[in-house]
């Protein structure tokens, strides 16, 4: 492990519900899962301000991937053993198959979704890339992170678009947001050109 990847894993685990996430997680038994969003990227930034460091954190999201059943009854009956497992957490911890996103996508977001390989497949769909963070664990304790854009960004505090999949207003009300809660962040513009294509 990097310095910098060491940094950043410090930095997380700072916050006690990331610690207990990880250490449960395997318990759900869901193949392919990582603690991921702003449960991350926001207690890197929270630690870099000398903050709480779950403060303005809405949620903890969960993502696993299996698309051997891609119905709602399916996810639903893990996103109930999810909400026992977590139950004594002063948290809510928001658990998604990411095998599952391109069915609703479009309705919620406006524009067409795409079907994911896998849960990291989904992360690097994140509208910034400042986002694209993981970490999951096995049942032994040992952490595996997932960050496909380096550390730079995110220790900066600079927010950038990812113009792959989410739409320029789905990033731009995110980034707003993030820039009341955390005043130092510098957000980047939209860019003027999109990528063809995923």
């Amino acid at each position: 492990m990097g310095e910098d990847e060491q940094r950043f894993l410090d930095m997380v685990l700072a916050n006690s519900v990331n610690r207990v996430v990880l250490a449960r997680g395997p318990e759900l038994g869901v193949p392919d899962w990582w603690l991921t969003a702003g449960a991350v990227f926001q207690t890197v930034w929270n630690v870099l301000d000398d903050r709480d460091p779950r403060a303005g954190i809405r949620d903890y999201d969960l993502f696993y991937f299996d698309d051997t059943d891609l119905s709602w009854e399916a996810e639903d009956g893990v996103i109930r053993q999810a909400a026992a497992l977590f139950a004594d957490l002063d948290a809510t911890v928001e658990v998604r198959n990411e095998a599952r996103v391109h069915l609703w996508y479009e309705q919620h977001f406006g524009v067409p979704g795409v079907a994911f390989g896998s849960t990291r497949d989904a992360v690097d769909h994140f509208a910034s890339t400042t986002c694209c963070y993981a970490l999951t664990a096995d049942p032994a304790g040992r952490i595996r992170v997932y960050a496909p854009h380096g550390f730079d960004d995110l220790f900066q505090q600079r927010v950038r678009p990812n113009p792959l999949l989410a739409p320029r207003a789905v990033y731009e009300t995110k980034a707003a947001r993030w820039a009341q809660q955390w005043p130092g962040l510098t957000v980047e513009r939209w860019p003027t050109e999109e990528p063809l294509g995923r």
